[in-house]
């Protein structure tokens, strides 16, 4: 399960084009005392994709604004010099850019964009001076990313084909027809409804155009890259340009929803052979292949659990001329979230979970020795090396969204190269934010984020509220999030206190695992002591403190609601689980319910499962007293709308005060602008009406 809208991977696949003639730029809005409103919030600009040139002097991005009034929001390309300077813009259209790559050197740059003839995304390229642009392909099914080759002799790119298994004879004269034949398991997948899948195909490439693409998977019904979030980081070219490694999760129907074992797969251009590189050893997750800068060794993320999607990422390595494999950190009990190799091939760096926040790392190949670059409290993300002794990466906290950072092993040094959103945050008055150490009931101390509303009087009393949060095993780290953002809660006149309950990473193998299997066990005894703590505190008004959560944070809010004891005076659950039993056969993800809630309901000698589906929230409405407001989007498949409008139906049935705010075009996110603010909106006027009594 996913809850917080991240900064976009570096070469995330693009399948939705924009056809508006509009350019969308800079957005003007206004600023009152400080207030850090919906509007502005959506006014940011979004910072994603940074890529150093070859030879490190500048830095291509992408940034991206939103607009209110048309809805949507649209990415430009831009470039900086190496030190921060010289900031430039090199395209102006109303078609958002991604999936950046220098090529010719370092001449010019390839990129996506939705193309009008063909109705789909495509590729293009642009000269580092903004000039001579040129349309590189002509894809029939466009194009959803791509990577082109060290040599820039071919290119190996993702197009969706239409997915197998159709009996299309049961279809015959009836185009009005709107009903799908289902026989197996995987029909659906985050958003969508299976009936395109992505295949790789590797196509000529002269500089000028692409040609006689090759699926090279061709007659294969699997996916590849994997739906719904994979995109180019699953191609990796061998630096010869003569092979390349790419990821598939190789099964359909049953077998794919109830697993995670994808495998790295080497592909050979002169004879067109594949040949499996991880097996049966590796029964988890294999993700995010990168060969070192000789071609040598493969870098890969590897899970050794099947079907735990949340289980500690091994940084592992193959020799590819023996293919014998290194864990390079079996010995350290954190994990890497991302990775790139060092221009001497000598060192990895990466960027992962530590103690509530997100340093780089650099780790030896050979001796495994892990140095910590950079770490402050802040999140940083998609690192990318400029020179042996230097990189850059994206960093936010939860007082700022992206810039990029230049960082250093030499000297330690950080520098700030970009500061689009300046100016707003200037203007703007943020709570402070503080880590706070909670005692747990187990006799453990527990990480937990304190954020403070701006101009804080420790003398007034202020209502709070607490953060649960989503995955279940997403971090509560120094996150940026455009939906719950502790500075507009902040700015709202809240004390947050966001907690590092049991089962998040970044503490350890044993805390980030103890969830599963223990729904509404330990960790909910952790947001108890989460919350007890910040109602001690002089400066909080204990009778108005409410909880708030999106996805495994919403099952938690429903989880608080039956066991609430006085603390909640009012609840927020957004795309959350509410019925145990339900879930674990509406999700399409099965292989995640099946993992963390121990198997099926009907098992009645499983005594972890039969544990789970007992602490389901839908068995404790008797004992709701809070109010509660429930959202929604339709296009969740992942937790359908269905759960929410559940406890919505029962809450009203119950006699409570709720409320339901519904999103037909919205999936687990809610993502489009107006949608957004109408979010916030519902959000604030809901704990105000319950958190701030009458004057």
């Amino acid at each position: 399960m996913c809850a917080l809208t991240l900064p976009l991977a570096l070469g995330a696949c693009s399948s939705r084009g924009d056809s508006n003639s509009k350019v969308i730029d800079k957005p003007e809005v206004k600023i009152e005392n400080g207030m850090l409103t919906p509007e502005v919030l959506e006014a940011f600009g979004r910072i994603s994709e940074q890529v150093p040139s070859p030879d490190g002097t500048k830095i291509a991005f992408t940034l991206t604004y939103e607009d209110i009034e048309e809805n949507k929001g649209n990415s430009e390309i831009y470039l900086i010099d190496a030190d921060g300077s010289n900031m430039t813009r090199l395209t102006k259209t109303a078609k958002s850019e991604s999936n950046i790559q220098w090529i010719d050197g370092g001449k010019r740059l390839a990129f996506l964009r939705y193309d009008e003839e063909s109705a789909a995304n495509q590729i293009f390229s642009i000269s580092a001076d903004g000039g001579s642009e040129r349309q590189l392909s002509k894809q029939d099914n466009g194009i959803e990313c791509f990577r082109i080759s060290p040599d820039e002799t071919h290119v190996v790119y993702a197009s969706p084909i239409d997915a197998f298994d159709k009996d299309s004879t049961l279809f015959e004269g009836l185009p009005k027809t709107t009903g799908r034949v289902v026989d197996d398991l995987g029909y659906k997948h985050w958003d969508e409804w299976v009936t395109k899948i992505p295949h790789p195909f590797v196509a000529e490439f002269n500089g000028e155009k692409i040609t006689d693409a090759k699926d090279i998977m061709s007659g294969e019904p699997f996916e590849c890259p994997m739906r719904p979030f994979g995109g180019a980081e699953s191609f990796a070219w061998a630096p010869d340009g003569k092979s390349l490694v790419y990821v598939s999760r190789k099964l359909t129907g049953k077998d794919y929803v109830f697993s995670t074992d994808s495998n790295l797969y080497l592909y050979t251009l002169a004879d067109g052979n594949t040949k499996c590189l991880t097996g049966d050893e590796f029964p988890g997750y294999d993700t995010d292949p990168a060969f070192s800068p000789d071609g040598k060794t493969l870098a890969w993320l590897s899970m050794a659990t099947p079907k735990y999607e949340s289980d500690k990422k091994r940084l592992m390595t193959m020799d590819m001329a023996t293919g014998a494999t290194k864990d390079l950190t079996e010995t350290w009990d954190y994990w890497p979230e991302q990775i790139a190799w060092a221009k001497n091939g000598k060192e990895i760096w990466f960027t992962g979970y530590y103690e509530g926040v997100s340093p780089v790392f650099k780790i030896d190949v050979n001796t495994c020795a892990i140095d910590t670059v950079a770490m402050e409290q802040c999140d940083y993300v998609s690192v990318a090396p400029v020179a042996d002794n230097a990189a850059v990466a994206l960093r936010h906290s939860m007082q700022v969204p992206n810039e990029i950072y230049l960082v250093r092993t030499d000297s330690k040094e950080v520098k700030q190269l970009t500061s689009v959103n300046k100016e707003l945050i200037d203007q703007l008055k943020l709570g402070d934010v503080k880590k706070v150490k909670v005692p747990t009931t187990d006799g453990k101390e527990m990480t937990c984020w304190e954020i403070l509303p701006p101009d804080f009087d420790p003398n007034k009393k202020y209502p709070a509220i607490l953060y649960c949060q989503g995955g279940p095993q997403q971090a509560v780290s120094q996150f940026w999030s455009y939906r719950w953002n502790f500075m507009i809660m902040a700015a709202h006149g809240y004390v947050v206190i966001a907690p590092n309950r049991r089962g998040l990473p970044g503490f350890g193998t044993e805390w980030n695992r103890q969830i599963s299997g223990d729904y509404g066990g330990q960790n909910m005894q952790d947001y108890f002591a989460a919350t007890d703590y910040i109602k001690s505190r002089p400066y909080v008004d204990a009778d108005h403190v409410g909880a708030i959560g999106a996805s495994y944070g919403g099952f938690s809010v429903y989880w608080l609601a039956g066991h609430n004891d006085g603390r909640f005076a009012a609840l927020i659950a957004h795309a959350g689980i509410f019925n145990v039993e339900a879930q674990y056969l509406e999700t399409e993800e099965m292989w995640f319910a099946d993992f963390d809630l121990g198997g099926p309901y009907w098992d009645k000698d499983n005594a972890i499962a039969q544990r789970t589906y007992a602490n389901s929230p839908h068995r404790y409405v008797d004992n709701w007293t809070a109010p509660m407001l429930i959202t929604v989007g339709e296009l969740d498949y992942r937790i359908l709308a269905s759960q929410g409008m559940q406890a919505f139906n029962a809450a009203k049935m119950h006699g409570l005060e709720a409320e339901m705010v519904v999103f037909p075009d919205e999936n687990h996110w809610i993502l489009k602008p107006q949608n957004a603010i109408l979010w916030q909106r519902c959000f604030f006027r809901f704990l105000d009406k319950y958190l701030k009594p009458a004057k």
